[in-house]
């Protein structure tokens, strides 16, 4: 119950507080944690204010897999959460542990972005137009072993490159010459009004995203459940059993966010009615010479514990055929 005494318009203190959104301090992070802030404002008509907050993962030059992968971008948001420093942070989902803390709500999971990955490449080239011997950049072993088994398949040559850095500075490997290419996440491209220089999508069945790719998660604290019921006007059901499945194939292959694993679920729809889900995964060697690819299809999750099902029949066919070999990183 809230004792805080109105206002003379019978508005309290309380609810005249700005809210604290807490997000990671890049480019791309403000971005997408502005447009949650906008939508928040509207919704619960009490300001927003940013507060920037540095994680682990965006100090250290290290690859993710080296850092730990997991987390490494969600940790300080969370412990900020935790001790009342802010009342919301905002997530790109594929960053998160697929184990949610039982202290925290993931409130909202708003309608999500284009899933794809995309090539900016120099000259506006594409993989079938690149020359012989071209230099990706890549900070994802997923792309890595995708991509490499795409060259292999159609007899192209590429190199594969690992790099690290915000979009700006991927981009700029290939406006300096550097490399012929990045292949980044569609999303965070569009989110930053970059869309122009994309001169590729590719397409799932070339390369399948990251589990929860283009998704965001508005999250907070158990103990707030005002706020969290005021944020769940923003969730969209179809995003949530969607990326839900997606994540319960993870957990189950007990991979972490930086492993070479792929997963995307498609809504099918017959005319105008979503009728069935179809969940695809892949896992690879990030040389491309070997891929577990499968997929299944079953009516639409009416519940997130019915998405988690899909998720861990596809994991256990996967498994099957030889996943847990071919990855990295595995989750403990």
């Amino acid at each position: 119950m809230n004792d805080t005494p109105p206002t003379a318009d019978g508005v309290t203190v309380e609810q005249q507080r700005p809210l604290r959104l807490g997000t990671r301090r890049s480019k791309l992070a403000m971005a997408q944690s502005g447009q949650v802030a906008e939508a928040v404002r509207q919704l619960t008509g009490r300001p927003v204010e940013l507060v920037e907050i540095t994680t682990y993962g965006d100090v250290s030059r290290e690859s993710l897999a080296q850092i730990g992968g997991t987390g490494v971008f969600v940790s300080a948001l969370r412990d900020a959460l935790l001790a009342g420093e802010i009342d919301l942070a905002v997530h790109s989902l594929k960053d998160l542990p697929t184990a949610q803390p039982e202290d925290l709500v993931l409130a909202a999971i708003p309608v999500r972005e284009d899933p794809r990955d995309v090539l900016i490449a120099r000259d506006g080239l594409t993989f079938e137009t690149l020359p012989a011997g071209a230099r990706i950049g890549t900070g994802s072993p997923r792309r890595m072993a995708q991509l490499n088994a795409w060259a292999r398949t159609h007899g192209r040559e590429i190199e594969t490159v690992p790099i690290r850095g915000n979009i700006d500075t991927r981009i700029a490997f290939v406006t300096d010459g550097e490399l012929d290419g990045v292949v980044l996440a569609a999303a965070g491209i569009s989110r930053l009004g970059r869309s122009a220089e994309i001169s590729q999508y590719l397409e799932p069945d070339t390369v399948l995203p990251a589990p929860g790719q283009g998704a965001l998660a508005i999250e907070c604290a158990v103990t707030n459940a005002p706020l969290a019921a005021a944020l769940a006007e923003l969730d969209d059901p179809y995003t949530r059993v969607a990326v839900t499945a997606e994540r319960s194939l993870l957990a189950a292959l007990e991979a972490g966010c930086s492993a070479p694993v792929g997963a995307l679920a498609d809504l099918l729809a017959d005319g105008q009615v979503v009728t069935e889900m179809r969940l695809r995964g892949v896992v690879g060697s990030t040389d491309g010479k070997t891929l577990v690819q499968l997929s299944i299809t079953g009516p639409v999750p009416a519940s997130s514990e019915e998405a988690v099902a899909l998720g861990r029949e596809l994991a256990a066919a996967m498994l099957d055929k030889g996943a847990a070999g071919l990855m990295g990183e595995r989750a403990l």
